[in-house]
């Protein structure tokens, strides 16, 4: 998924980003950001007490310079470790999202909210709230890798944060957000190089009973739909080599030695690819062929 338009034509290949997300990683991950998504809107209607929600928009592969490039500023970047496995996860909420929260929490009913740093009062209501959705996460995440988010700080500006190189890979899932009247996309930056682990080994776990049912179902569906589709079928003599001029005096009535020995059978080929062999004959009226063993199968009789 991503949340930019494709568009037809080559693509450019970026030799900072030479291994990709596949589309089964990617359906993955989208499976535990939906996960993530769904426990988190319930946690926020719950614990803002007004209707909330949020819905994943996109999974894409940036470099981590182009991702803070998109980020507003200011904005409530939370730094995260997600141990045992290594590097730093960063979620990104709007200001004017969080600040609709703390209002909430406060008892107070949302709408327009001032631009400002959080004072001492609100910082420890938005690091519980973090806290609780880092929660969420790692239930999002837990058929995957059993991870253990820890909330580190909290910064502003993303052009400050030397959460990693400016040209390291990173993940990014986009959210929408919504809380009471306030929009918003949010975002969840993971290391590239920490998550492929993941997802390369989530490859080789055997399935359970039921993803084995419904391969072996797609499997039998797949090879019904194969043995019913016609296919063109050729019954061809050795090809010959002749000059170009030979070729254009050919006239009706002329002779071609073909070459072929008469005691070798003839190809039966599909799309130029030879799987039998067959000496020609007839059905009634009609020329037909009778499939022999190959040359090679009689000589090793």
């Amino acid at each position: 998924m991503s949340r930019r338009g494709g568009s037809a034509g080559p693509t450019t290949y970026d030799f900072r980003r030479p291994i990709k997300l596949s589309r089964e990683h990617v359906r993955t991950l989208q499976i535990a950001f939906e996960t993530f998504s769904r426990s988190c809107g319930t946690l926020l209607t719950t614990r803002l007490r007004t209707v909330s929600s949020v819905s994943l928009v996109s999974i894409e592969q940036l470099n981590y310079d182009e991702y803070v490039a998109s980020l507003s500023n200011p904005t409530v970047i939370a730094v995260v470790s997600i141990d045992p496995l290594p590097g730093t996860v960063l979620l990104e909420i709007a200001t004017s999202a969080v600040m609709t929260s703390i209002d909430h929490m406060l008892g107070g009913p949302g709408g327009a909210q001032p631009e400002r740093p959080l004072t001492e009062v609100e910082m420890p209501l938005l690091r519980g709230l973090l806290e609780r959705m880092l929660g969420e996460l790692r239930y999002g995440f837990e058929t995957l890798v059993d991870i253990q988010p820890k909330l580190r700080e909290i910064e502003y500006n993303a052009q400050f944060l030397r959460a990693h190189q400016p040209g390291d890979a990173v993940v990014i899932a986009s959210f929408e957000m919504k809380i009471g009247t306030e929009e918003c996309v949010s975002s969840i930056c993971l290391p590239f190089n920490t998550i492929l682990p993941v997802l390369e080994k989530q490859e080789t776990i055997e399935p359970t009973p039921a993803e084995r049912l419904v391969r072996e179902t797609s499997l039998r569906k797949l090879t019904a739909g194969l043995s019913a589709a016609p296919i063109d079928v050729a019954v061809r003599f050795q090809p010959i080599r002749m000059r170009t001029d030979d070729i254009v005096d050919l006239r009706p009535g002329d002779v071609v030695p073909l070459g072929h020995p008469t005691s070798m059978p003839l190809e039966v080929t599909v799309n130029e690819t030879v799987f039998a062999h067959a000496v020609p004959g007839n059905q009634g009226a009609r020329l037909a062929c009778l499939v022999v063993p190959s040359p090679k199968e009689e000589e090793r009789r």
